[in-house]
Order: C-alpha cells, then structure tokens, then sequence
C-alpha cells in the first residue's frame, strides 16, 4: 500500500483544517457576490495588517493567474519581462505570460535559481530601439524553483536597480511564507520593505484551497495606473474574478491570522531539513542545492528513480543528471519523512 502522503509537491497536500472550519463558518446564508461581502472585507484588512494600508489586493484563483495578471498591469505589449531561465512563468504557465500580456520573456541561466544586479545588465539592452522589446520587469521567485532563497540585501540590489532603470520588481510569491520563515521576516519586511512592487502572494501552497493574491506594494504605481479601479477590469477580463469570493476571503483571512501562514510555513521547512539530514547519511545520494525552504533537490543513481516512484510520487528535475524534487507541505510528518528515507537507502542499495 502506497503512504497517504508523498514528496512530489505541496500542492498536492490537503487544506489545513483550520482553513476548512472557516470555509464551513461562511457557508452560512446569502451574502452579496464578486467580493462585495465582508469576508472580503476583512481578509483585505488582514492584507493592510500585514502590508500596510495603502496597498491593493486582489483575490484570484491560481498561481498562474496572480503572475500573468500582475505582469498584465505593469507593461505594454512591447515591454519584456527579465527572469531566470527556471522562472515558473517561462517553463510552467504554457506561454500564458506571453499570451495575455503580450511581452517577450527574457529568460537568464542560473546555477542557483537566483538573478542578480549584473545578470539582469547584461539582458537590459535596446533601450529606446524601435527594433527591441523595452525590458520593463524584474520577476523573480522568492523562495525559488530550486529551493532557494534570496536574501534580503539580494532583493533590494535587484529593486534599487530596477527603479533605476524605470522598470518594476515583480515577485513570484507562491512560495513566500516558507521564504519569510526562513529569513526569519514578516511579510512585509520580505517584500515591500525590499522595494517589491508587485507580489503574487500564495496560499495553496500553504494549506488553502484555489486562493491566491495580487498584491500591488508601491503606493505610486497604485496611484498613477489607479490600479484599485482598473485592476478590477483586468481581473475581469482575466477570467479571475469569483462570484463566491467570500470562499477564497475566508481562507485568506485564516492563514493570515493567528500567524497561521508561518507555522505551517515553518513546518515544512523544518520537515525539508530533516529530510535532507536524512537523506545526506545514503550513499549514492547528493543534495545538489542549499535547502533553505521546503524543497530538496537530490542527485539519485537514474536506475533507482523509477523504483522510488512505483511507491513515491515526485518529479525528476533533471532526467540527464539524475536529480530529482522532493517538497514537504504543511501536513508532512517526521515519520513520512523517516519512512521515506528508510526506502530511498533500502532501493538504492539494491
């Protein structure tokens, strides 16, 4: 029999059981639809706690969806938008960046998942050249596809010389409760204090259900785009604005209370820890990138990994070199990760 719980992604983990209480608590009458009903209300005022009170938040249903319409409302169709080449909305959104917004994606090899300042200077050409796309954003992914994460000295580099140049510092959040944890920084200190300008904040990942967030950080962008009305056209048009929204309000209000978000956040850090103490003590076994989030990425023997997978499911990185993702979520237990590790060293000694 397979183990309830596996290694390949937190999406694949359950919501948190605080989450479905509060899902069940406003299933309760009728309230007015498409956010015009407190719960939004109030899961907007945990934004402001936690951001400040001059943002602008907007719910939508998906990672993808928090990307490409964040992206949407800071370019033109001749912008590009500078990333790394592992950047979710160049490998894993299938063109939707390009799609609905119209810009070119400039992606940067990294060896670790990160851009820096001279990364993104050698990409920053063609300024004022009919010919070229006009580089408009910085995204990046915080903490990154590789379980890694930026610093804070990293990011405000990034957002100083962005500001510099006229363009805006997009940041990739699905993953920034387990980032903040790490750093040991509120929300706010992770983002907004660094000069982010747009933040898609994530919740799936995080133990809720189909609950993200586009979260503008820059008072004078909200200002001169009057992003708190045209947004609500964008997200429209995007396909992104709920009926039901008290649904996706009252999950976010949760995980931002009671600092919900950091405990599970902290959890799955402290598991992907355990994880990598463990499997470092296998022989044949290579952790190939620092472990400072909730990912491991391991170098495994290629004849072992479709064994691993007849009884664990998770995805290979990198099918060449072998390597391989295992990612802890907020229900991930010690014993998941012992028994785990027990079959890893039982298969690769095989």
């Amino acid at each position: 029999m397979k183990p309830v719980r596996s290694f390949a992604s937190d999406n694949n983990a359950g919501i948190h059981p605080e989450v479905l209480k509060a899902i069940a608590a406003a299933n309760e009458g009728h309230v007015v639809g498409y956010g015009d009903d407190p719960y939004t209300e109030s899961a907007i005022r945990k934004f402001h706690e936690h951001f400040g009170s001059d943002i602008a938040v907007f719910f939508v249903f998906n990672g993808t969806a928090a990307n490409v319409l964040g992206l949407k409302a800071l370019t033109d169709s001749y912008h590009a938008v500078i990333c790394t080449e592992a950047a979710h909305i160049y490998n894993d959104e299938c063109g939707a960046p390009e799609k609905f917004t119209g810009c070119k994606l400039i992606p940067i090899p990294t060896s670790d998942g990160k851009l820096t300042v001279e990364m993104i200077g050698h990409a920053y050409h063609g300024i004022g050249d009919q010919h070229h796309v006009q580089p408009r954003v910085v995204s990046i992914t915080q903490s990154t596809e590789m379980g890694t994460v930026y610093q804070p000295e990293e990011i405000r580099a990034l957002a100083q010389f962005a500001h510099q140049h006229e363009m805006f510092l997009h940041m990739d959040g699905a993953r920034i409760a387990n980032a903040a944890a790490s750093l040991g920084q509120t929300l706010r200190q992770a983002t907004r204090d660094l000069g982010v300008d747009v933040l898609s904040f994530g919740g799936t990942k995080n133990g809720v259900m189909g609950a993200e967030a586009v979260v503008f950080l820059n008072q004078q962008l909200i200002q001169q785009r009057n992003l708190q009305q045209t947004f609500l056209y964008v997200r429209k048009q995007g396909m992104q604005l709920a009926s039901k929204m008290r649904f996706i309000a009252a999950q976010m209000e949760t995980l931002l209370t009671s600092d919900l978000w950091l405990s599970n956040a902290r959890h799955s850090n402290r598991m992907a820890k355990l994880l990598e103490k463990e499997v470092s003590l296998i022989p044949k076994i290579k952790v190939v990138y620092k472990v400072e989030a909730n990912g491991v990425f391991a170098e495994v023997p290629k004849s072992a990994i479709a064994r691993l997978q007849e009884r664990y499911f998770f995805y290979v990185w990198n099918e060449e070199q072998g390597v391989v993702r295992w990612m802890c979520s907020f229900d991930t237990t010690e014993g998941d990760v012992k028994e785990f590790a027990k079959f890893l060293r039982e298969t690769v000694s095989r």
